[in-house]
């Protein structure tokens, strides 16, 4: 390589740098403040609405095939393949004297006789994928959704 070919070469890289690093502008997240702020700090974790199976009432659908919403906590229920804490309870419609309802007709294998357990398809052993717990919690962004409640 020749001298005034590095030379040309060093100066076109030095122009870019100077060039570059003129035009960088400050990054902010998309609320406009710095992304370091100390006052961005995380959620406070929430108390679920119900303690305890059984104690609060169901919640309201907000739209037609909406999968129920669980009123209690799930915290501690095991639920996987081999055991779900939620199949225990929602197999009938009557658990130790109290009324529950009974997982949906779609989940089960096979046609709902009385007297006989009825039998969980094991495509939908993961209740909580659909149904999920509900949270004492003020919405995040302002919301206008009406649900149509008018078919519960």
């Amino acid at each position: 390589m020749s001298k005034t070919f590095k030379v040309t070469l060093a100066a076109i890289a030095a122009i870019t740098l100077v060039a570059c690093a003129s035009t960088a502008v400050q990054v902010n997240s998309l609320r406009g403040k710095s992304v370091s702020t100390a006052d961005d700090n995380a959620l406070q974790v929430k108390e679920y609405v119900g303690k305890r199976p059984g104690q609060t009432p169901l919640i309201v659908r907000n739209f037609e095939a909406q999968p129920p919403l669980i009123p209690h906590t799930i915290e501690n229920y095991e639920i996987s393949a081999t055991e779900n804490a939620c199949w225990d309870c929602h197999n009938s419609d009557d658990f130790k004297g109290k009324k529950m309802p009974m997982v949906g007709k779609s989940h089960l294998i096979g046609p709902v006789v009385a007297d006989v357990t009825p039998k969980l398809n094991m495509q939908r052993w993961q209740c909580d994928t659909c149904h999920v717990p509900q949270v004492d919690a003020q919405p995040l962004v302002d919301n206008v959704f009406q649900g149509n409640i008018s078919r519960q």
